[in-house]
């Protein structure tokens, strides 16, 4: 026998990403704009490096507080009253090595071997993976797709619910469709969390990210203090800091010292000189924030309509996010289709099959990026479903 047949089962079973495939596959190819990624083209500001460097340059290099530093918990609260007029003092704040460090601890917190976590599909793939690698079961809710763009019908949450279920994982705006929930169904979902005595894990990364109004609903807007709510997020997206690996957990102080622990127990803390970043992202970081929103609303529109146009694409606008999930009429084997889109129309896109159930005639791009590539990008895919 092979050292593979001695791993742990949930380790040796964990899904390969259908992304990297692509990736792996075009990522040397001339010429391809590569928009298979979940990060937009902005390298990360001046202002937020240089006040990493210096915190290098000060010898910021030793074992630091594993909650994370005051200064950057003090950031987030002030962050929080000032985007959610939210009341949170620093105590509900713990630093973590990234926002999917962030799920791996809120499903750690809550869910183990024997048990059931529910999430929405089609969905960013890692976080079922993580909830496997637990030994925790994840089980999907599929939404649906129509001509105003996904849809979530509540009652197939009440449907998969069963003693063993712990925990659902709700991602607003979502990540690959735009979903984003309404106050409603926030209410409605958390309604259903309090009468069945199930954790949330909110997943509100794209919460700047939203086309209707200054930021999307959140949780945080229906909440009483001490719901059983687990606010997982990262500082990749707002403000271009995807390789830096750093997020942040929201909770109830009351959970702070086994939030502590599981991060002794995995990273022992996110380096200060990182931290410093963080820091000034927070303070200076909002117009920041706007201008990519606005790019990005920008190019959210000229996509669509150039895609549209074709007449053979299945698309909505999505409300939320910097993704579109869009079909092309006679595909359904996006696998395959993106391979051959990055081979005939040098355009690197995510197959749906990626994203689980209800994805797999579907494909992904990423459209958080420059709007003379982005119109280039939906210029050739036009082509290539012209030909098709």
């Amino acid at each position: 026998m092979g050292l593979f047949e001695y791993l742990r089962h949930e380790a040796a079973v964990a899904p390969e990403s259908g992304i990297v495939a692509v990736m792996n596959h075009g990522r040397r190819q001339e010429g391809v704009i590569p928009l298979w990624a979940g990060e937009g083209d902005l390298p990360t500001p001046d202002f937020i490096r240089n006040a990493a460097s210096n915190g290098l340059a000060n010898g910021e290099t030793f074992y630091t507080w594993q909650a994370g530093i005051p200064e950057l918990r003090l950031a987030l609260s002030d962050y929080y009253k000032r985007h959610f007029n939210a009341t949170l003092p620093a105590e509900h704040f713990y630093i973590t090595g990234s926002g999917m460090h962030s799920i791996q601890l809120a499903i750690q917190a809550t869910a183990g071997a024997g048990d059931e976590v529910v999430y929405l599909s089609p969905a960013w793939p890692n976080f079922a993976a993580a909830a496997g690698v637990a030994g925790a079961t994840p089980v999907l809710v599929t939404q649906d797709f129509t001509g105003n763009g996904w849809t979530l019908d509540t009652q197939k949450i009440r449907n998969v619910i069963t003693p063993r279920t712990k925990a659902l994982f709700i991602n607003t705006p979502s990540n690959p469709t735009g979903w984003t929930a309404d106050i409603e169904t926030l209410k409605e979902i958390l309604a259903i969390a309090r009468h069945h005595g199930l954790w949330i894990i909110a997943d509100e990364i794209y919460a700047h990210f939203y086309y209707g109004a200054r930021r999307a609903p959140s949780f945080l807007d229906v909440m009483d203090p001490d719901e059983r709510i687990i606010f997982v997020n990262s500082f990749s997206k707002n403000w271009a800091m995807t390789g830096w690996r750093m997020g942040w957990l929201t909770i109830h102080p009351s959970l702070g010292k086994t939030m502590e622990n599981l991060i002794q127990y995995s990273t022992s803390g996110v380096a200060q000189f990182m931290q410093r970043g963080g820091v000034v992202a927070l303070e200076q970081g909002d117009d920041f924030i706007r201008m990519q929103v606005e790019r990005a609303h920008q190019a959210r529109d000229i996509l669509c309509a150039k895609l549209a146009a074709t007449g053979r694409v299945r698309l909505a606008p999505p409300a939320g996010a910097f993704y579109l999930l869009f079909g092309i009429d006679g595909i359904t084997d996006s696998y395959r289709a993106a391979f051959d889109i990055v081979d005939q129309a040098k355009v690197g896109l995510a197959p749906g099959t990626a994203f689980g159930n209800g994805g797999a005639a579907f494909l992904r791009l990423c459209f958080a990026r420059r709007i003379d590539q982005v119109e280039e990008a939906a210029d050739r895919l036009a082509e290539w479903i012209s030909k098709r």
